[in-house]
């Protein structure tokens, strides 16, 4: 298969996300014309919004090639949204569960069949203090190098400002119209890492360039200068709980 169809379920999801999206946000989408027309591909995307699922989805649905999203097992037991979650085809994964590789073999699969399967490889919203990328998780860097399949790195800006990261004291604002601005870029290079056993020191290697290539998208859509080095969280807390206890850097 060379492409999957949008089939009936993402058809419903989109009837019911768009009106809204339409109506409530301005949209600024650039890079199309790297979102393969056929073949399996994947996509590496920024978090750093409850709400920029929507956005990317959107972006993404509007190019013809519509994401399988990898999407914590829970959500799947919301009534409503996990009925619309299996019928479009997301993944859910099991963290720290003996199903914890089902989600790994299951995107494997469907890249090799021609699919789009999307992954947010930081793993959770970000922490940067000015919302840059985060060091990323390994997941879409191993999928990457077993397929050889194209990783599209997507950057996105906006969402937070309507629905702020870790902000519970913060309401969603939006009014004015925010503007949800989506870029994608062209494929990053992993092919040095072809051919060679999948160490965890290559895995970071090849992780680092796939957030590489998510940061320099998102420094052209913010006109910025992204930090030399990407956000660690555990780092940073590693080195609060130095400093609460009273010792110096390490």
């Amino acid at each position: 298969m060379s492409r999957r169809r949008i089939g009936f379920w993402y058809r419903l999801a989109a009837v019911i996300a768009k009106p809204p999206l339409v109506v409530l946000f301005k949209r600024d989408w650039r890079g199309m014309e790297h979102i393969p027309a056929e073949g399996g591909f994947i996509t590496a995307v920024n978090h750093n919004s409850y709400l920029d699922p929507l956005s990317y989805g959107h972006f993404q649905y509007n190019t013809g090639r519509v994401p399988r999203f990898l999407a914590k097992a829970g959500v799947f037991r919301t009534p409503g949204v996990g009925a619309i979650l299996r019928g479009t085809g997301q993944i859910p994964v099991y963290r720290e569960s003996t199903n914890a590789l089902d989600a790994f073999r299951a995107a494997v699969e469907a890249v090799e069949r021609g699919e789009c399967v999307a992954f947010y490889p930081e793993g959770t919203l970000t922490r940067d203090p000015d919302v840059w990328p985060m060091a990323g998780k390994t997941g879409a860097a191993r999928v990457a190098l077993m397929t050889r399949a194209p990783v599209v790195p997507v950057a996105q800006w906006g969402a937070h400002e309507a629905m702020p990261p870790y902000a519970k004291e913060k309401k969603v604002r939006l009014f004015p119209r925010k503007t949800l601005r989506v870029q994608a870029g062209p494929p990053v290079d992993l092919s040095r890492f072809y051919d060679k056993e999948p160490t965890p020191e290559l895995l970071r290697e090849a992780t680092e360039v796939i957030m590489a290539g998510i940061t320099e998208q998102l420094a052209l859509l913010r006109g910025e200068t992204p930090p030399s080095e990407p956000y660690d969280h555990r780092k940073a807390r590693a080195e609060q709980r130095r400093k609460a206890a009273g010792e110096g850097p390490k």
